[in-house]
């Protein structure tokens, strides 16, 4: 494979990681989590980023080098394992995409004045629609890959024109006012939980970047999967503080619009419609082609009917979405739970690693081995409080 072929593959597995993370969710608990712990946020960001990065290294290479999928690995490691792991993936991305049509009601209602839940119910016919008519879903990526670069810039205009406080934001980076556990397992659970733990991962194998003489690549592409969704994270997070230290009030069914239409008025308000719409139609799709995906390896049922249970499995979000409405919580809810999937996902791979049968002669680094444990020991601790203290909060 020539040198330029495989940097585009390790970019490309990078960006589907990267932009399946930068989603509805993203920008409502980036949003939230800013209005409530102001610049000790900052902290949030850098410890999330710290076990981001930990976990899709472990992640990646594990996959790369035993060059199977993440559910086959795990019924090597146990019998039955991969069942277990293929429904906590399935019953992940069931909520990420009733998040992400929460997402598309909130843009339609930035567009047109609808009500979210009816906007939800017509994003998710549409992205029926998409999924069924293949050119139009080509289409439709396309735009919203150019979405993703306009969010970008708008998000770092945004930021500019709020004015942040920069110094105090990065003081309190690394001496923040207070932790919160809830947040930390908010954002890596939006970040590289549930199926985007795998999707790089999957990227990588299809693309036939695999093996231990990749590694060294794999690892480069783990990190600059995270580098880009971390520094779109950073940019709205100033963004954001610039505008709640203005003191000025943002929507609680709508908070991250709030900062757009406060930084650059009714045209950046609108623009924020279209981007979270059309981020969010397009993660309908992936979510639910990726969830369904790692049902199909292990049932011959699902892989024969696999169209068909695509389209229920949106239809499903859809109609869970519309009845119970609270978009805003519901992202938040989802990145949390999600978050309660990273640790048994990513113990499963380091138990992996140590089986030759899986594995091979490859040598997992002691330190990457050490690295992993904590943050599964962290994850699972953070994730149980979260779920116990924080989750129930949401809906008071």
């Amino acid at each position: 494979m020539e040198k330029n072929s495989r940097f585009s593959i390790l970019m490309g597995a990078a960006f589907l990681m990267a932009t399946s993370a930068i989603g509805p969710g993203f920008l409502t608990q980036t949003t939230v989590f800013t209005e409530t712990l102001l610049a000790s946020f900052g902290f949030v960001i850098l410890i999330s980023i710290i076990i981001d990065i930990g976990a899709q290294m472990n992640i990646w290479r594990i996959i790369a080098v035993s060059e199977k999928r993440a559910q086959d690995i795990a019924n090597e490691v146990l019998p039955g394992l991969g069942y277990f792991l293929a429904v906590l993936i399935v019953m992940g991305g069931l909520a990420f995409n009733i998040g992400n049509i929460g997402g598309t009601g909130l843009g339609m209602n930035v567009l047109f004045g609808i009500s979210p839940e009816m906007g939800a119910l017509l994003s998710g016919i549409m992205a029926i629609g998409i999924f069924l008519v293949k050119e139009a879903g080509k289409a439709m990526d396309r735009f919203a890959q150019i979405m993703g670069f306009v969010m970008i810039a708008l998000t770092v205009y945004v930021m500019f024109k709020a004015q942040p406080p920069y110094g105090e934001a990065v003081v309190r980076t690394f001496v923040p006012d207070e932790i919160n556990l809830v947040a930390i397992v908010t954002l890596v659970g939006g970040t590289v939980g549930g199926y985007i733990t795998f999707a790089g991962g999957h990227r990588l194998l299809d693309a036939g970047l695999k093996g231990k003489e990749a590694v060294p690549e794999v690892t480069r592409g783990a990190i600059s999967a995270i580098g880009i969704a971390s520094i779109m994270r950073i940019f709205l997070f100033l963004a954001t503080l610039g505008v709640v230290m203005q003191e000025l009030p943002l929507d609680p069914k709508n908070p991250a619009a709030s900062i757009f239409k406060h930084a650059a008025g009714n045209i950046g308000y609108k623009i924020f419609g279209v981007i979270i719409w059309a981020a969010a139609v397009t993660s309908v799709v992936g979510a639910a082609y990726t969830s369904v995906s790692f049902i199909k390896t292990l049932s011959k049922t699902v892989a024969k009917h696999e169209k068909w249970v695509i389209v229920g499995f949106i239809t499903i979000s859809t109609l869970v979405f519309v009845a119970i409405g609270q978009p805003a919580k519901i992202l938040v809810l989802v990145g949390s739970l999600n978050g309660l999937i990273l640790p048994i996902a990513l113990g499963v791979m380091l138990v992996a690693a140590y089986k030759t049968k899986i594995v091979g002669d490859y040598k997992h680094p002691l330190w990457m081995t050490i690295f992993g444990a904590i943050i599964v020991v962290a994850m699972a601790y953070m994730g149980g409080y979260s779920l116990i203290n924080g989750i129930p909060q949401l809906f008071k």
